[in-house]
């Protein structure tokens, strides 16, 4: 079966969280490119409760300077949106400790999805949490 639409943005952010290095995110990036879907990814890390609006700060700069986005409101409000909802869902596991990963970001035509993949916990007892988020955004014309 062939994804199409939102479920393969998705699949996509979430594969771009995932990557291991900056390497892989280039690598990534131009395999995804060749489909029509363009793509961005950023490393996030901290105190979870402080750090949430800096890495949604992150997540729209990222998509911003890779191409992902243009530079208007509707566009950004999307991503930050969708960044907003990806860690949301990461609230049970990290409230209180701290987080470190990556926050990927996929987008063709009107479908953007950022998927937020982090190591929670305190030292070496780590947890691993993923969150996802999707908005519809007329395409750019």
């Amino acid at each position: 079966m062939t994804l199409q639409g939102s479920r393969k943005i998705a699949r996509v952010a979430i594969e771009m969280a995932m990557t291991d290095s900056r390497e892989q995110e280039k690598e990534f990036k131009l395999k995804f490119s060749g489909e029509g879907i363009k793509t961005a990814a950023v490393d996030c890390g901290g105190d979870f409760v402080l750090s949430v609006n800096k890495m949604i700060e992150r997540a729209v700069v990222a998509a911003k300077r890779e191409g992902v986005i243009k530079e208007v409101h509707t566009e950004e409000g999307a991503i930050a949106g969708a960044a907003r909802e990806a860690l949301s869902q990461l609230i049970p596991k990290a409230i209180g400790l701290n987080v470190g990963g990556k926050i990927g970001i996929a987008r063709r035509d009107d479908h953007i999805s950022v998927a937020a993949f982090f190591g929670v916990g305190l030292l070496h007892l780590d947890e691993v949490a993923i969150g996802l988020g999707h908005r519809a955004v007329p395409a750019a014309k």
